[in-house]
């Protein structure tokens, strides 16, 4: 749905975004994930057919978007950060008024909105002034009005940006079901544990490069081989290093005379359940047995420096 190649975006002599391919499917929620300054609003503008690419191509369902301007605007919708918001309009003047930008049928109108608006939570506010509206509320108008043209390929650049956790659980929500009717969303955010929760693929970005990108538990494995396991004793077991010894996928073994042991171990999931048994059979005094795997966040951390371009 969206396909990206070679993007290249310079500001005179600063280059904001360079080298940058990138292929997302229809229906995938991808998170777009860097420290600011890294590219992301400048990719998203590009892709939003505000701002020409310096080199490169980028295609929108086909349409390539320096090209077909037109073609792409009837099937994207676009929330950029801190978009601004009319406070002497009401909730529902408000969606009306973009729908009769976006040139759809005047009896159309109140159908869509109030579709919208359903799909936001924001029926009971429909006749409340825009200017009273929480930060929250206001973040979610806005995405009912970028929701009212049935967009096909959906552009958020920082949504959950100043929600309450309750906002954010309603936005993921909500995005979850735009992709589940076959809406392609590219999302940036700085929540990475929340990113996880519902995007089916990451690409992170830094100094205008794209350092990886793939389903979340490809990237995770390129950055991380195998997991991190770790084990709880009642008491110190000196038997400990000669079980774990056994097993040549173990690396890493620290703290193995102590009651807090952990190393990496780069097997199949049903050596694991081995480890364990082992060492219940030898009667070692395990009281807890936890494997660690990789998020979002320590991916980013591994990979990114936090180097602003």
């Amino acid at each position: 749905m969206i396909e990206i190649q070679d993007l290249r975006v310079d500001y005179g002599d600063f280059t904001a975004v360079r080298n940058l391919s990138l292929t997302i499917e229809e229906g995938e929620i991808y998170g777009f994930i860097g420290p600011n300054g890294a590219g992301k609003t400048t990719t998203f503008k590009v892709i939003g057919t505000m701002l020409e690419p310096t080199f490169g191509e980028v295609k929108v369902a086909g349409f390539n978007v320096a090209e077909h301007p037109r073609e792409v605007h009837s099937i994207l919708g676009y929330m950029p950060d801190f978009p601004p918001v009319y406070d002497d309009l009401k909730v529902r003047e408000f969606c009306e008024m973009f729908h009769g930008a976006y040139g759809y049928p005047e009896e159309e109108r109140t159908k869509r909105v109030d579709e919208v608006l359903e799909k936001t939570s924001l029926t009971e506010k429909k006749e409340a002034m825009c200017g009273g509206l929480s930060r929250g509320l206001k973040q979610r108008l806005l995405l009912s009005k970028t929701l009212l043209q049935k967009p096909k390929v959906l552009i958020l650049d920082e949504p959950a940006s100043g929600l309450d956790p309750h906002s954010r659980i309603e936005l993921r929500e909500i995005l979850k079901s735009l992709a589940a009717e076959g809406c392609t969303v590219l999302i940036s955010s700085h929540i990475l544990t929340e990113m996880e929760g519902f995007c089916t693929s990451i690409g992170i970005i830094e100094k205008g490069e794209l350092k990886a990108t793939g389903k979340i538990d490809e990237v995770t494995r390129s950055v991380q081989a195998g997991i991190i396991i770790t084990i709880d004793l009642l008491a110190p077991d000196p038997r400990v290093s000669e079980i774990l010894s056994k097993f040549p996928e173990i690396s890493n073994l620290h703290d193995a005379e102590t009651t807090h042991i952990h190393f990496s171990f780069n097997g199949e999931e049903a050596q694991v359940v081995q480890i364990l048994a082992t060492m219940v059979k030898e009667q070692v005094p395990v009281k807890g047995f936890q494997e660690k795997r990789m998020d979002v966040e320590d991916v980013f951390m591994k990979i990114s420096q936090g180097e602003v371009s």
